[in-house]
């Protein structure tokens, strides 16, 4: 069987592990890559062993070998480069956000359904097998009727003045921050889980750093340095560092959540309890192979990730015995095997359902940030929009 083909756009920080992540399936190819220049694109590709490089994006697009485009870019470019990868026929999967307002989000996924091309969203934390073993054993009725979620995604990154990132400017990274970046990942995962959506925000948004230290120097340069050396310029900070969200589900089941870029020794902390009816679960992100399962009238529990314990429809999301911990890249992995598979076995969107994000759950995620931002400006609940375009 042929490889499938695919290009990759954009080489920082994510670019890399989809890369990583596609190599682990075996019947998948990197073919190209492409970057903001052709002196850049030469140097990823021979660093990472890719034998085409682009110094546009628009020139890859036209290359008839490649199938599939990874889009990889910055925020603010997100909804252009997506529109045209559709228009070029390629099947995409798009980094979150998928682009900068559920208006922008609406039209990628009306386009992708019009020009039948698979469409996924890189929302991998429901790709753990913890997750994907939770969300049958909920649905299984396991905890009982679902009555309140909470948790939070907490991290450290933005904790000082000097911590500064592209993401900080609402012209490239959006105008929310915190829960656009890290926020929709959270919802992603619970509604994932419970198999309800959220309907309905209340929200309370605060910069917590006002005024943030720009080295004036690039990070190469700057990188070598003893900080006391480094020339910074004062950037005033319009984008959330923290955010606690009130929020109702369709069924009326209740929660809230906490996110944050400026919580001291949380890395990538992303959790969530969910309380139900006859027990209670909670996950960590950073302990992933950990499932706590509460009750009331008996001892708690710890379930380890195990395929020999997990429901039958969650197996093939574990590759190892009990005891050998998987995590995010495994996660990741999952993602493109998921999203792959599907285009290898020939499937159709419109007909059969994935066991991956789509632009549909993109639209939805940017449909809740939407609605987060209005909530904070205006200080009361706010109805989420999630028509499903057509």
């Amino acid at each position: 069987m042929k490889k499938i083909k695919v290009g990759i756009i954009g080489t920082g920080f994510i670019g890399p592990t989809h890369i990583e992540a596609i190599r682990r399936l075996g019947f998948v190819e990197v073919l190209a890559l492409a970057e903001t220049s052709q002196e850049a694109a030469e140097k990823k590709a021979a660093d990472l062993g890719i034998p085409k490089a682009y110094g546009d994006y628009r020139e890859m697009l036209r290359d008839d070998e490649i199938q599939v485009v990874h889009n990889c870019t910055p925020n603010h470019v997100h909804f252009e480069i997506n529109k045209e990868i559709i228009l070029a026929g390629k099947h995409v999967l798009s980094e979150k956000p998928l682009a900068m307002n559920s208006q922008e989000s609406a039209e990628l996924l009306a386009l992708a359904k019009k020009q039948g091309i698979v469409h996924g969203v890189n929302f991998n934390y429901r790709q753990h097998a913890s997750v994907q073993n939770l969300r049958e054993k909920i649905a299984n009725g396991d905890i009982g009727k679902v009555n309140l979620v909470h948790g939070s995604y907490l991290q450290d990154w933005l904790l000082y003045e000097t911590d500064f990132n592209w993401r900080l400017a609402p012209e490239v990274g959006g105008k929310s921050r915190a829960v656009a970046d890290i926020g929709s990942h959270w919802c992603d995962t619970v509604q994932f889980i419970t198999g309800k959506k959220i309907v309905e925000v209340f929200a309370d948004l605060a910069t917590v750093i006002p005024v943030r230290k720009k080295p004036k120097a690039n990070i190469a340069t700057f990188g070598m340095q003893h900080i006391e050396e480094i020339d910074y310029e004062d950037v005033p900070i319009n984008t959330e560092d923290y955010a606690s969200v009130l929020v109702r589900f369709e069924d009326g089941s209740r929660g809230v959540f906490i996110v944050s870029q400026v919580s001291a020794g949380r890395k990538n902390r992303l959790s969530f309890e969910i309380n139900g009816s006859q027990s209670s679960v909670f996950w960590n992100q950073e302990e992933p192979e950990k499932l706590w399962i509460g009750h009331r009238d008996k001892p708690n529990e710890v379930l380890l990730a195990d395929p020999a314990l997990f429901a039958p429809a969650a197996q093939s999301a574990i590759h190892h015995p009990g005891g050998h911990n998987e995590g995010w890249p495994d996660a990741l992995k999952n993602m493109m095997f998921n999203f792959y598979s599907f285009i290898r076995d020939g499937k159709d969107l419109m007909k059969d359902k994935p066991n991956f994000a789509t632009f549909e759950d993109g639209h939805i995620s940017m449909s809740i940030t939407d609605a987060i931002l209005e909530s904070n400006e205006q200080q009361k609940w706010v109805k989420v929009v999630q028509e499903v375009f057509v």
